[in-house]
């Protein structure tokens, strides 16, 4: 167990530092992460064209957090498992499996919360 530390600034600067670097491997090794960007990028254009609300607003927001967030964990179980059990494993094909269905819902609750905002106004 690591002991509590004193607050440091130092510290903290360095773990926004670790985090940049985590979004760098993510969006260098990830292809998924290139699609999810470039929907988001579509959502937010598509919110000022339609010029939604505050509280519509809120929920894309929420569910394109909601797929980046699924999807960076499906990748650090993939990385983890990776180095874990480099061969293939029934078990570990499960993990992977799972982590992956976590980021297809996420996804799927991504695209019903944009129909719901964005059907009305398009028709």
């Amino acid at each position: 167990m690591i002991p509590n530390k004193k607050f440091s600034t130092k510290a903290r600067f360095k773990s926004f530092y670790f985090a940049f670097q985590g979004l760098k491997v993510f969006f260098k090794t990830q292809h998924n992460a290139w699609i999810h960007a470039v929907s988001a990028l579509i959502v937010f254009i598509f919110g000022f064209v339609f010029k939604v609300s505050s509280t519509e607003w809120c929920w894309l927001i929420v569910a394109i957090s909601m797929v980046f967030i699924t999807e960076m964990l499906n990748t650090a179980i993939e990385f983890l498992c990776d180095f874990v059990s480099p061969e293939i494993h029934p078990q570990i094909k499960k993990v992977k499996d799972v982590s992956a269905a976590a980021v297809l819902i996420a996804s799927l609750a991504a695209v019903a919360i944009g129909m719901i905002i964005f059907l009305p106004k398009i028709f």
